[in-house]
């Protein structure tokens, strides 16, 4: 059963490598996924939209830092542990599941491996 964790796009701003300002959106956890259980942690970017200067290339780097030290201790432990965790970032907020063709949003997956976000190609 999917469960979404709704999360206030004003909480405190999460550090990233690249300075630009991150926070929280919502967690949706329990998605099934090809390998088993998959986690969703959203957040708002508003950085990488237009004009915002942040593309893929130093967006990725967030995304991953995010999956190591913000996502990980929010999910190790949890039973089960999720096989895969899906960050995306967004430059404004969008609405799980439905089409926002305006909006600037970048994706990557992960595989926890020795408590490590590993990332894998969709």
């Amino acid at each position: 059963m999917t469960e979404e964790v709704a999360t206030s796009p004003l909480s405190e701003a999460i550090p990233v490598p690249s300075g630009q300002t991150v926070t929280l959106v919502n967690v949706i956890m329990n998605e099934p996924g090809p390998e088993g259980a998959t986690v969703r942690f959203r957040f708002l970017a508003p950085a990488i939209g237009p004009g915002g200067g942040i593309g893929f290339d130093v967006a990725s780097l967030d995304m991953m830092h995010l999956c190591e030290t913000y996502v990980l201790p929010r999910v190790l432990g949890n039973t089960p542990t999720p096989s895969q965790i899906i960050v995306s970032l967004s430059d404004v907020a969008v609405v799980f599941g439905e089409a926002a063709p305006s909006a600037t949003q970048f994706f990557e997956a992960y595989r926890i491996e020795e408590d490590r976000c590993i990332w894998e190609a969709f």
